[in-house]
């Protein structure tokens, strides 16, 4: 994996459409408790299948950025933050893939006994994003390192 000292544009422009996607398709998840009930008839497509879609695409193609072009060092830090914060991204990725997939096969694969699963790994995901937004806030006002500029502005 190749090192850089800050994202692209298109890996920043990803990352804040992962993080609309996922926002809408929490908020719209409430429509999906009628189509998951036994015995439902799942008609049309819910805007809420059509985010997580994209969620899902988002993820993949940022998965794909980041192999090929790498990802900043963490901005001086001990080794024990730097560990903290590849676990953190690590545990981020695989549910931003984990729930999409799940909700893909609750859906699409008809085995809507995963749609409890869904929600309540999508609910921690949540809970971790809000981790790591809470932590980027820490780093550009606490610490005041620029970590969160760097998610704003693209490596010139």
């Amino acid at each position: 994996m190749t090192r850089t000292t800050g994202y692209s544009a298109t890996q920043i422009g990803l990352h804040w459409i992962t993080a609309i996607l996922v926002v809408a398709a929490w908020i719209t998840s409430d429509s999906m408790h009628a189509f998951l009930r036994p015995g439902a008839e799942a008609t049309g497509t819910p805007l809420h299948v059509m985010l997580g879609l994209g969620v899902m695409a988002a993820v993949l193609l940022r998965l794909v950025l980041r192999a090929l072009r790498g990802a900043p060092d963490p901005v001086e830090s001990s080794a024990a933050m730097r560990r903290a914060a590849a676990w953190g991204h690590g545990l981020l990725y695989l549910l931003l893939v984990a729930v999409p997939a799940l909700g893909m096969a609750s859906w699409f694969g008809g085995l809507r006994s995963l749609g409890d699963i869904h929600g309540v790994v999508a609910n921690l995901m949540l809970i971790a994003a809000g981790g790591h937004a809470l932590l980027a806030l820490w780093h550009q006002y606490g610490r005041r390192d620029g970590t969160l500029m760097r998610m704003l502005r693209p490596q010139s």
